[in-house]
């Protein structure tokens, strides 16, 4: 098991395990590493110390930590990132992901024609998430709809378990 320091362009780090240098050059060149904040593929390895395992026993530390790995679920193990700020913060980014996809209505590209309804009063008042564009978003803004542009995290766009 390789694990990795690594950056995205925005300055988010985090850590990667790859089964070897030839697995993370390869999920790399087909842009599937991405920054678990922000989903940006331009990633890059920082330097990072070796960590040897001369040992088959675990110590008393280490087991806590293998149990604290298993019994978290696929969005924490992503998150492991440099400091311990980045890291509450990458947390609570998640959880802020985690809460929108649970709470809300995926309306696709249809985001700006399906918000204007719902504050117009032409469909039910609920909580959606969609894509649009920058345009779009400024233009919902000056009607006076709220709108909140976040990039949700790749980890939270599969099926949540």
């Amino acid at each position: 098991m390789k694990v990795l320091d690594l950056q995205c362009a925005q300055g988010h780090g985090f850590e990667g395990w790859f089964g070897s240098e030839e697995d993370f050059q390869s999920q790399q060149a087909r842009a599937l590493v991405q920054c678990p904040l922000c989903g940006d593929a331009s990633i890059s390895k920082k330097l990072s110390a070796p960590r040897l395992n001369l040992s088959r026993t675990s110590t008393p530390e280490s087991s806590g930590r293998a149990e604290q790995s298993e019994g978290a679920d696929q969005g924490d193990k992503a998150l492991a990132v440099a400091g311990p700020q980045d890291a509450n913060m990458a947390k609570l980014w998640m959880e802020i992901g985690r809460h929108l996809m649970a709470n809300t209505t995926d309306v696709g590209p249809r985001f700006a024609e399906e918000a204007r309804k719902i504050h117009y009063g032409e469909a039910p008042e609920r909580g959606i998430r969609g894509q649009t564009s920058a345009r779009e978003a400024r233009e919902l803004m000056e009607e006076g709809i709220g709108v909140l542009p976040f990039a949700v995290p790749e980890a939270l766009k599969g099926p949540l378990q």
